[in-house]
């Protein structure tokens, strides 16, 4: 079987060692962001659980979707992690006091000649459209716990995975939002604004 036909839950060994070193990494940047008490370790010992859970639908399934994307028009796809931009995620966040993150851990990248602008776009697309999809059904799952702690754990998910959502649709090079913008403009802007009345807006919808 072709490394692009085989199933979601397939991963090479390289590509399992650098999603799960890029979850952990952006988790505890993300938890340093929910509790910017970094050397309070009952803080951490409270927010770092609730980042990986936030970082795991947010970062994994963006991903993952990215992965499913390429499959779908036969290319081949792996995840790399981006070392040196973990390492600044983490010690960003600790400068800025949990005000700032920069969420860019590492791509999926797929092997294909002739790769059209709109194969490249739709699947750039996928993974900040999985962030938009799961941040609507985590808000909503929070509103059915109101007043308790799942609240703010299903809450601080939904707003991470808008955030991952708003932050990869950024028009700039290396971003997704680069590559929906060399595709279609319109498509760009909905998802673009969208994303954005999610993260600063959220309380007009949940």
């Amino acid at each position: 079987m072709s490394a692009a036909k085989k199933g979601i839950l397939y991963f090479s060994p390289q590509e399992k060692k650098d999603l799960i070193i890029s979850w952990l990494t952006l988790s505890l940047a993300f938890a340093i962001m929910i509790n910017p008490v970094f050397f309070n370790i009952t803080n951490l010992l409270v927010s770092f659980p609730i980042a990986l859970i936030a970082v795991g639908t947010g970062f994994v399934l963006h991903e993952l979707a990215h992965r499913e994307a390429a499959k779908y028009y036969g290319f081949h796809s792996e995840y790399r992690a981006w070392y040196q931009g973990l390492v600044f995620a983490v010690a960003l966040a600790i400068i800025s006091q949990g005000t700032f993150i920069f969420a860019a851990p590492g791509a999926t990248y797929f092997f294909a000649e002739n790769v059209s602008t709109k194969q490249n776009g739709i699947i750039s697309l996928a993974g900040p459209l999985t962030n938009l999809v799961l941040g609507i059904i985590l808000m909503i799952t929070a509103t059915m716990f109101k007043g308790d702690f799942l609240q703010i754990v299903f809450s601080l998910a939904g707003q991470i995975n808008f955030f991952f959502a708003l932050f990869n649709l950024l028009p700039v090079l290396m971003l997704d939002g680069s590559k929906v913008f060399a595709w279609n403009k319109i498509i760009w802007a909905a998802f673009f604004g969208i994303s954005a009345v999610f993260v600063f807006l959220p309380g007009l919808f949940f």
